[in-house]
């Protein structure tokens, strides 16, 4: 199981209801002890009936699907450097081991792994995750009956996480493909695989969330669970109350290695469309943008005139891509994609990648102030960045930074037109999280070539700023408050 590191912090409460009434019945008090006051005249309401509802029984879906869910097991072998004798640092040879040790010869390690699957077709085809087979020699799948097949590798996309093998095997059992499109928050989830390996192990729980995009940079829009998944059970499916696979287990956040109430699933519409490209042609191709893109808080909300938080902001364009070909530009905040709304910046690369390179997707872009449709011919896919950046604390003061123009030199390199170099950040700056080396690019959607403008643009702006900084590799906007 793929695992995040991640602290998380659970509080328990608990409480105790006493009195003199239960639900739907409201017990009186006798009159032998009632105090001798007339009592208002008062329409006494039926109690409402709450029909109970009943846990699901998974007993059908567990015998239905088990049979098509698979034990993988990978067997390989891992460079590691030889093991370097323990000397004293007085020892004369201590200095040659410490800067030539690198050099020393490699060995090879033999490694194994676990995993789980599921059968998609009858004639052998079955899907997993990639980081189960990654680097592996020999896969071995056994089925449900104790059959076990070597299996060959057809394909296993990075990106996506996703892994086709196939067996030499007929009729077997396969599991039902189902959608994500109406899967809800809240609804029973049911999970089948080799936890730890133990095969054929159920499990459930309830959607946690949906959309969910996670800090490893991934395209995925993972389904959140509480599901208990554990190393083991990675690569197996996701089933709803139809006994319909709708993900595939993949990732975990947790402090210890193992399961600690959050695990994350492949949407179902990612695993196949993958798997359909890999079996046709053997390899993945996805649309591409060619932008960087980040989330919009509350803060740059404000600054580009929003009303709420929602959308991609554009924090830069590629040169020669098909976004720059359409005309989008750094501070476009893309709400929509062929009518579809993007509620958060994940939801944009997700939705790209289904595209096939050719296609064009139509985007609804928020620009100054109005919403445009631009229509974009997407390319062939390279992983969207999503530039991440802290939610600023809001203060007062205005920008309080020392600035310089770029060198010639500078420009070269950064590959910038204009724009002038952060060497101090105070006050607002600071606190919006400028610091010295950033390039200020733009403010507010205007383009800065000297610092007298920069003096002149923040003069001349309201409480909020929203500041396109270059910063390494990436640029991102940053909202300031000016106070």
């Amino acid at each position: 199981m793929k695992t995040l590191k991640m602290t998380v912090a659970a509080v328990a409460v608990a409480a105790a209801l006493g009195g003199a009434y239960s639900l739907g019945h409201l017990q009186t008090i006798s009159s032998a002890h009632a105090a001798p006051v007339a009592a208002p005249v008062t329409q006494t309401l039926p109690p409402v009936a709450i029909a109970p509802t009943a846990l699901p029984d998974m007993r059908s879906i567990v015998a239905a699907n088990a049979p098509a869910v698979v034990n993988i097991s990978v067997t390989g072998t891992r460079k590691t450097s030889a093991a370097l004798p323990q000397l004293d640092p007085d020892d004369p040879f201590y200095q040659f081991f410490r800067r030539f040790g690198g050099q020393m010869p490699r060995e090879s390690t033999p490694t194994q792994g676990l995993g789980s699957g599921f059968i998609v077709s009858a004639d052998g085809t079955i899907l997993t995750n990639a980081h189960v087979v990654e680097g592996a020699e020999e896969v071995t799948v056994k089925l449900n009956d104790k059959r076990e097949f070597k299996a060959k590798v057809l394909g296993a996309d990075k990106a996506s996480d996703v892994a086709v093998l196939k067996i030499d095997a007929r009729n077997l059992p396969t599991v039902r493909i189902g959608s994500t499109a109406q899967t809800q928050v809240g609804e029973w989830v049911l999970a089948i695989g080799s936890p730890f390996g133990f095969e054929s192990s159920a499990s459930a729980g309830i959607v946690s969330a949906k959309s969910r995009s996670l800090p490893d940079g991934s395209y995925v829009p993972f389904i959140q669970t509480d599901v208990a998944v554990n190393p083991g059970n990675s690569g197996g499916p996701l089933f709803n109350m139809n006994g319909e696979v709708i993900g595939i287990n993949s990732q975990i956040y947790s402090r210890s290695g193992g399961y600690q109430g959050l695990s994350f699933a492949i949407p179902i519409e990612v695993a196949m469309n993958v798997e359909r490209q890999i079996v046709a042609t053997g390899k993945v191709q996805r649309g591409k943008l060619g932008v960087s893109i980040q989330e919009v808080n509350q803060a740059l909300a404000d600054s580009f005139g929003l009303g709420k938080p929602a959308g991609a902001l554009v924090s830069s364009v590629e040169k020669g891509s098909p976004a720059a070909k359409a005309g989008l530009e750094p501070g476009d905040v893309i709400l929509g994609i062929d009518g579809k709304s993007v509620a958060a910046a994940g939801d944009l690369p997700a939705a790209v990648a289904l595209k096939k390179p050719g296609e064009s997707a139509r985007l609804q872009v928020w620009r100054k102030g109005a919403t445009q449709d631009i229509e974009v011919k997407v390319g062939s896919f390279a992983e969207e960045k999503v530039a991440a950046t802290e939610t600023p604390n809001a203060d007062k003061g205005r920008l309080g930074v020392a600035v310089r123009p770029l060198s010639p030199e500078e420009k070269r390199q950064a590959e910038v037109k204009g724009g002038v170099i952060v060497e101090q950040a105070n006050g607002a700056a600071a606190r919006a999280g400028i610091r010295p080396g950033d390039i200020i690019l733009s403010v507010n959607g205007q383009p800065i070539d000297s610092v007298e403008q920069l003096r002149g643009i923040i003069a001349k702006s309201g409480k909020k700023a929203a500041i396109l900084v270059e910063r390494g590799d990436s640029r991102i906007f940053v909202p300031v408050d000016l106070g």
